[in-house]
């Protein structure tokens, strides 16, 4: 690349930046991008890097790949019922350990790009409150999940607080319950409903593949609500990308202007989503209002 090339991608970047200075994102960080040092290195930069030009970037992590690896060691079974993880006390235990081992490493590497990161769990001031999963009803022969939490409420105070002091809150998904009992969350419907109390700017939920299939079977870089509910009523949404697309659409209903799925396991996914017009996923959007990277440059410019 010519230098002229990298000045114009550079300068592709500045009304980006413009617009979402200041501006609240929430990323879900998961997948193969966390057990690769690489991606997970590029990643804590890239997130440092939007703090360093003016972003609020919150990180909330997963590490299911790490829960399995500790548990296979330790002798431990591996439940899940619907892809649900069955969550007894011991494997409570180990998902506790894995995922403050992730949150420690992946605070420690923003830091060193020059960040100020700080790791967090929802029992941190019981800032996540949560609840016990239930199951349906007519799920016969269901067993009984555990410690696998939904999110009751969000408690946004210690997280504004870590943001006006220019703090990038790392959060691993764990909750308290009302009687101090910590509960398991799915990060995915964590991040969501984080970038909901927040009214956030973004949400950009990090996965394995390149974002949403279409009706034509091709990736969809643009989808309204409206179209994404209709993808998910006729099925063409499938598999484990049906909770992020759940997820994607309560977010933008709920005043989140955008969401981002994204596949992690591209260098620099986080910024070539965030700071060019092409994007490397699927962008989500409202019905209603600016359409998005169609309107991006005239909208952007304005700000």
């Amino acid at each position: 690349m010519s230098p002229q090339q990298k000045a114009g991608l550079l300068a592709e970047a500045l009304p980006y930046i413009r617009a979402y200075r200041g501006k609240t994102l929430v990323i879900r960080f998961g997948g193969n991008a966390m057990a690769d040092p690489d991606l997970k290195a590029g990643f804590a930069r890239d997130v440092a890097l939007l703090r360093l030009v003016g972003m609020k970037p919150i990180v909330v992590h997963g590490g299911g790949w790490r829960v399995d690896q500790l548990m296979q060691q330790m002798g431990i079974e591996v439940r899940r019922h619907h892809g649900i993880r069955v969550t007894d006390e011991p494997t409570l235990t180990v998902i506790e350990m894995a995922l403050g081992e992730l949150n420690q490493e992946l605070a420690g590497l923003i830091n060193r790009h020059g960040g100020r990161a700080v790791g967090l769990d929802g029992q941190d001031g019981a800032f996540i409150r949560a609840r016990k999963r239930t199951i349906e009803n007519g799920d016969d022969g269901a067993p009984d999940l555990g410690f696998v939490g939904d999110v009751e409420a969000i408690d946004t105070g210690l997280i504004d607080l870590l943001l006006e002091r220019n703090f990038i809150p790392v959060i691993m998904p764990i909750g308290v319950g009302a009687d101090g009992t910590a509960y398991h969350i799915n990060s995915d419907l964590l991040a969501g409903r984080l970038a909901r109390a927040l009214q956030a700017e973004k949400l950009v939920l990090m996965t394995n593949v390149p974002g949403v299939y279409g009706r034509d079977g091709k990736i969809a870089y643009i989808v309204r609500a409206s179209e994404l509910e209709a993808l998910l009523r006729d099925e063409i949404v499938q598999g484990g990308m049906r909770p992020r697309a759940h997820a994607a659409l309560q977010a933008v209903r709920e005043g989140v202007r955008s969401v981002h799925i994204i596949d992690g396991g591209v260098p620099s996914a986080l910024l070539l989503e965030v700071l060019t017009v092409e994007g490397v996923g699927t962008a989500v959007r409202p019905d209603s209002g600016p359409h998005f990277i169609d309107d991006s440059r005239a909208y952007l410019l304005a700000q």
